[in-house]
This record gives structure tokens, C-alpha cells and sequence, in this order.
């Protein structure tokens, strides 16, 4: 894997990789977790595991021996959303912490996508056949039942019907042409979702978050997990690299830039990094 510098052992980088090196055997609950450890260097993410397991001995307690899977399913939403009163935090969605899984277990408010990771522990804890969905826009978790499938979006609870989707659909397909004779099947959206892209788009909306706000260290942090695990997504490279010019390093600058410039197929952003690094190489001499 290209970098512009070497992982130090025994840190929350170097744990966060061990946790996403193999597809097979990666942990979503336990790295979706650890990536709080930026913000909070002292966590314990096996005590945020705990508190996962004492809330799925306590559903699971609810549950007659017996129950099929649609009744565990009303049983674990009336828990979740309800009783514990886990839902999206409208008030201030864009607080990084809503993606800290170890402040969600404590505020019960979060975004669509933290909110599913818990969700989907306590689900399979459950035995559930459930899944998460990268819908656009909005994350979704869905489930397998004898009866067919069901739909939930976790920010609320609500289950969601094909019109529901399709409407929801809509503005994403119109401002992607996807109309008329390029329309595509509802059911094309709702695939599921591996861990390692849960993972991403987690990352992503923390990206996005510290970029507006021009927070460039917390940016650089959350770039460093992105290319732990996506080792080939270039781009990753090119706003590490511009992140940190803007802190005023151009060593390490220049470094991410040449490894996206030597693989992007972007013609024209490669032009124009290329003489961005220009710059950063007369700054340096």
C-alpha cells in the first residue's frame, strides 16, 4: 500500500487496521467502535462492546423461547426505538459525535448509518437474517423474514414500503438521469451492504463534516482509517495531501499527491494537482 509515512505499532491506527484486514473476519461493531478513538484516545472499545452485550441480554430476555422472527423483529424495534428511545438526532445532525458509537450508547441520538451498526448487532445477536443497505442518502437496514422482506429506516424506526423507497429515490434519479428508459428496479438499491462499506461511508460523512468546518487534523485522522481500509482509493490520497498543505506541511503533501497523481484517470484534477505540487515543491526548497 502507497504511503507517505510509516504506521507506528500500538496505536488506534494500527489496532483499527488489524480489525479491517481481512474481509471474512472483520468486526463492523468492534472497528465502527474503535474509529471514536481519534476523539476520545482513552476509550475502551471492548467496554463499548459490553454495553452492547448487556443491551442484547436484555432484549433477548424479552424474547419467548420460541418466538419466530417476526415477533423477535417487533420485539427488538419496541426496544430500540421506543423503550430505549434510540433515534436520529434532528436537532444537530451534523455533530461528529453522532457517528461515535460510544457517545450514541450514551445520548441514544445519532445518524442513520451509526444508528444501524447497533441496531444490527442486536438483530443477528438475535439469530435476524438483517443487513444494511447504502441507499442513497440515507443508510438503511433490512431483514429477511419468512413473510418477505422488511425495510427499516433506523433514523425513526419506520418500516418502509416499495412507494416509500421509490419516493425517496426520486430526486437522487432525476439528478442522475436515471428516468424513463433508464430507470432501474427498486430492488437494485437495497442490496447489502459488506462491513467494509459500512465502514467507509461512516468515514465519509466524518470526512465531510471536519472539511466544511476546515478542521484539517481531525481530517487528516479520519483520511488515515479511510486509507487503512481502502488502500486503493486514490482520491483518498489527493485531500490527505491537500489537507496537509493546508496545515502547512509540504513534505507530506507533496508525498500523498505524487501517489494520486501516478494513479488517477482524471486528466484534468491531474493537471491541476500536478501543478499544485509544483508549488508545494518551491515552498519546500
Amino acid at each position: 500500500m502507497p504511503s507517505a509515512y510509516q504506521l507506528p505499532p500500538s496505536t488506534p491506527l494500527a489496532y483499527f487496521a488489524s480489525l479491517v484486514s481481512e474481509d471474512d473476519s472483520l468486526p463492523l461493531l468492534e472497528a465502527a467502535a474503535s474509529i471514536a478513538q481519534d476523539e476520545y484516545p482513552d476509550l475502551d472499545v471492548q467496554e463499548v462492546l459490553g454495553d452492547l452485550d448487556q443491551l442484547l441480554s436484555r432484549v433477548r430476555r424479552r424474547c419467548a423461547e420460541d418466538a419466530g422472527p417476526l415477533q423477535r423483529l417487533r420485539t427488538l424495534n419496541q426496544f430500540f426505538f421506543r423503550d430505549m428511545g434510540f433515534g436520529g438526532n434532528v436537532n444537530h445532525y451534523h455533530d461528529p459525535d453522532n457517528s461515535h458509537l460510544n457517545v450514541l450508547l450514551k445520548t441514544r441520538r445519532g445518524i442513520p448509518i451509526s444508528l444501524a451498526v447497533l441496531w444490527l448487532e442486536l438483530a443477528q445477536g438475535l439469530g435476524l437474517k438483517a443487513r444494511g443497505v447504502n441507499f442513497p442518502g440515507h443508510f438503511l437496514v433490512k431483514i429477511n423474514l419468512p413473510e418477505g422482506q422488511v425495510v427499516i429506516d433506523p433514523f425513526t424506526g419506520q418500516s418502509l414500503s416499495r412507494e416509500d423507497l421509490s419516493e425517496r429515490l426520486e430526486p437522487y434519479k432525476r439528478r442522475r438521469g436515471l428516468v424513463d428508459d433508464f430507470d432501474v428496479p427498486v430492488g437494485l438499491y437495497l442490496q447489502a451492504a459488506p462491513p467494509r462499506d459500512i465502514l467507509a461511508r461512516m468515514l465519509r460523512n466524518l470526512k465531510e463534516i471536519h472539511r466544511t468546518a476546515e478542521d484539517w487534523l481531525r481530517l487528516i485522522a479520519v483520511l488515515d482509517r479511510l486509507l487503512i481500509l481502502l488502500p486503493d482509493a486514490w482520491v483518498e490520497y489527493r485531500d490527505r495531501g491537500l489537507a496537509w498543505a493546508e496545515m502547512g506541511d509540504a513534505r507530506l503533501a507533496v508525498a500523498d499527491l505524487e501517489v494520486y497523481v501516478a494513479h488517477t484517470d482524471d486528466t484534468l484534477d491531474r493537471d491541476a494537482i500536478a501543478q499544485r505540487m509544483q508549488e508545494l515543491r518551491r515552498a519546500l526548497n
